[in-house]
């Protein structure tokens, strides 16, 4: 009888499902949006009827499946299965998902950081494959990351290593985070904190961009295109404190692969060129640092999640 594993990536904007094969092949994808307003046991629902969406997609019942892991944007007490706060989705805070979902579902559920998840799929199948040690950077709604240390993704004591995100840079200063403070790289550096950020460079200047409330990523990009000079400098920004994030883990752990994944990736150069200038501004030791994009495109969330079924199963 054939297994299957399921892997579930939940963002700040979506929710994608991906229904695999014992050999690890992608079998069915499914999306869902994700309300910004949604607490933790509504998205646990939702993602209950998703789950039973996907079985009925490829025809097969909760029997079939080895289990189901789960990718989240959030501080998560990792043993405990526990989410303290979710800064993307703020009303996801102080719920014990795991047990909720484990209570309705008849196969082992699966919980860590969406960033841990997606390391170990690039780590395994993606740019990552044959390295060592690897620093997985999602830059996308959040920012964050996962470490993959001496072959191992390594957690930490309570479970959220590599949120470097909410690591500060200009302490009680800029725009107030999800994860409760002013000033950290999040608030500079993520396509969440990117409208307030392009608002306030905007002030009292002309700009191609419409800043009402559809200003977005891809807002920008199009307006860099078209060399809009608040969108060059906002880029600008962007690249600068995503740069100084880089560079304060790679000081601390002295990694030297960065993957990137996530949806700013679809700037390119135009925005990761920036990144690697001003890395390399305050880089002097000039070692080799290998700056990489995620190989396995919009998948690694999914197929990272259904890593955890196998990994920690």
């Amino acid at each position: 009888m054939k297994r299957y594993h399921m892997g579930i990536d939940v963002g700040g904007t979506k929710v994608a499902y991906g229904l695999f094969d014992e050999e690890g092949g992608l079998l069915v994808r499914h999306q869902q949006a994700t309300p910004l307003d949604i607490d933790g046991p509504g998205l646990c629902d939702q993602l209950l009827a998703g789950i039973d969406d996907v079985l009925d997609m490829h025809g097969i019942g909760h029997g079939d499946l080895e289990g189901v892991g789960i990718g989240m944007p959030s501080f998560i007490l990792y043993e405990q299965g526990y989410i303290l706060a979710t800064s993307a989705l703020v009303n996801i805070c102080q719920f014990a998902m795991r047990d909720y979902l484990a209570q309705r579902l008849d196969f082992p559920v699966f919980l860590d950081n969406d960033s841990n998840a997606a390391a170990l799929a690039e780590y395994r199948f993606g740019a990552g494959r044959g390295s060592r040690h690897m620093i997985y950077m999602s830059a996308s709604t959040g920012l964050g990351s996962g470490l993959i240390l001496n072959g191992q993704l390594f957690r930490g004591t309570y479970g959220w290593a590599g949120e470097s995100g909410h690591m500060l840079i200009t302490p009680d200063a800029g725009v107030a985070c999800g994860c409760g403070n002013r000033g950290c790289f999040m608030s500079w550096a993520s396509g969440r904190y990117l409208p307030e950020q392009i608002r306030r460079i905007a002030q009292g200047r002309e700009t191609v961009m419409d800043l009402g409330p559809t200003l977005d990523g891809t807002a920008l990009h199009e307006a860099c295109r078209r060399g809009d000079a608040v969108a060059m400098e906002a880029l600008d920004q962007l690249a600068h404190y995503m740069a100084i994030c880089l560079f304060n883990i790679y000081q601390l752990l002295n990694v030297n692969l960065f993957v990137f994944g996530g949806g700013l990736t679809h700037f390119g150069g135009m925005l990761f060129d920036r990144v690697r200038r001003e890395f390399d501004r305050y880089d002097h030791m000039h070692m080799p640092v290998n700056f990489r994009i995620a190989e396995l495109e919009r998948d690694f969330g999914i197929i990272g999640a259904a890593e955890l079924v196998r990994h920690d199963g």
